[in-house]
């Protein structure tokens, strides 16, 4: 017998589908973002949440967190919300290039990455 509060329907536009299959495939660039969207993608086929979280390999919470906060704000929901402190100098989609051509490319000539040459190509913040 099914104990608790019903869950909301998860349903997905095709616009949303898209951008969370594509979000889920970054597991190198930001593996915590693609974690949440393969939580939302399975929460999206009806799963229950203990089932997802085993799925995923996380816990019922974190599903629990990550569907609420989709179906209150959407994809916006699903990053990570500003922290207080001194603002960012660099921005994500800064450290995301960097981590992506860091890990797609290697110098010519060298076996290890210098600090100075990740930074070169992609426009380093002096």
């Amino acid at each position: 017998m099914r104990t608790g509060h019903p869950k909301r329907p998860l349903v997905l536009t095709a616009d949303e589908q898209e951008r969370l299959q594509s979000l889920a495939h970054r597991a190198r660039s930001q593996p915590v973002l693609a974690r949440r969207a393969r939580v939302i993608l399975a929460s999206a086929q009806g799963l229950a949440n203990h089932v997802v979280a085993k799925q995923v390999r996380c816990s019922p919470g974190m599903v629990n967190k990550w569907r609420s906060r989709f179906l209150k704000e959407r994809l916006e929901g699903l990053y990570d919300e500003p922290r207080p402190g001194a603002l960012r100098k660099v921005s994500d989609a800064q450290v995301e290039q960097v981590v992506i051509q860091t890990l797609e490319s290697t110098p010519r000539g060298q076996d290890a990455l210098a600090p100075a040459v990740w930074l070169k190509p992609a426009g380093s913040v002096a």
